[in-house]
């Protein structure tokens, strides 16, 4: 039988996020690419160090257990990469190394493969660069940069917790954009006007409802397994409060949806909340929240909207490109 990835959750990742690259990186800008090619063969069978994303990731793969048929998995992760094949070759002997299920891969000398995440279904790409993650989000795909962050891979914790905040990331910035024009206050009025009206989907809404699949899957795997217990945990970590807060679980639930857990802050610094919750990745669209947030968990900036938006742009502007985008992402799913 063939199998299709269609119906699967699929992960693009550049070895940047999955792996520390900081020493090959060095290499490649100081000495050039002759003697980068050169080391990577001489380290070709030294493994990479484990990045930021890794925790994730494993975790991730780890899930495809409660499949039935391991050649139809819930979940698939694909080797995104700017190397060619020969360079790239250290990057896959690494993957074997930790025993990463991740077969597909892309390698494109020079360029990010980042074109053919619609090719591939792909609901979320990670890469630590930045120019290649801006691109991807302009051109209306689901991506994120995954920044320097701290992080704990506790090998006894099974677990695997996802964080998102809200505006922008999951939904689209069309309130976010209201906020920066009206205030605090004229946001509150928009959201409580519009509480049964859903939010138009961000970039990583399609990521949230495949991520919601593999939690049905687990709850159905619990009806044969009873002792089986729940890994998969996903949080909404927002700077929203009531009344604003409504609308925000409208949405979810008008796609079918839920989070397990969910904190409105209010504008209480994130990075408090998410230093006791402890996921495994936190996505949130502005750097300010990050900045604070990467000292405690692995953190991934999406770069979407009205927030990321030059300040020397006119507010018009702003929300034109800000609905362009949307209109992208819509188009890709």
């Amino acid at each position: 039988m063939a199998y299709e990835i269609d119906d699967r959750l699929v992960i693009g990742v550049a070895s940047s996020a999955v792996f520390d690259l900081s020493a090959c990186d060095a290499v490649f800008r100081h000495e050039g690419e002759a003697q980068y090619r050169l080391y990577q063969q001489q380290n070709m069978h030294v493994p990479l160090a484990r990045g930021i994303a890794y925790p994730f990731i494993k975790r991730l793969l780890a899930l495809n257990d409660l499949c039935a048929d391991p050649q139809d998995p819930l979940v698939e992760v694909v080797l995104l990469s700017q190397n060619d094949p020969d360079t790239g070759l250290r990057v896959m002997k690494t993957i074997e190394h930790y025993g990463l299920n991740m077969t597909r891969a892309i390698f494109m000398q020079g360029r990010s493969p980042y074109e053919y995440i619609p090719a591939l279904n792909i609901a979320l790409f990670l890469s630590a660069d930045k120019q290649h993650v801006d691109a991807a989000i302009q051109a209306g795909y689901p991506a994120g940069q995954v920044l320097d962050s701290q992080f704990d891979d506790d090998e006894s914790d099974d677990g695997l917790r996802i964080a998102f905040d809200f505006d922008g990331v999951l939904a689209g910035d069309e309130s976010e954009a209201v906020m920066q024009r009206d205030g605090l206050l004229g946001f509150h009025a928009h959201e409580v006007t519009n509480v049964t009206q859903p939010h138009n989907p961000g970039p990583l809404k399609e990521f949230f409802v495949r991520i919601a699949r593999i939690q049905a899957a687990e709850e159905q795997y619990k009806l044969e397994y009873p002792g089986y217990a729940n890994r998969l945990r996903v949080s909404i970590v927002t700077a929203r409060n009531a009344p604003s807060h409504e609308r925000a679980l409208n949405t979810l639930k008008s796609w079918g949806v839920m989070a397990n857990d969910a904190f409105f802050l209010g504008g209480i610094e994130k990075r408090r909340v998410l230093q006791v919750l402890k996921p495994h990745i936190f996505f949130d669209d502005q750097s300010g929240h990050l900045s604070g947030t990467r000292t405690v968990v692995p953190s991934v900036h999406v770069p979407f909207g009205v927030t990321n938006q030059p300040l020397a742009a006119s507010e018009p502007a702003v929300v034109a490109l800000a609905a362009a985008g949307q209109g992208r992402q819509d188009q890709a799913q």
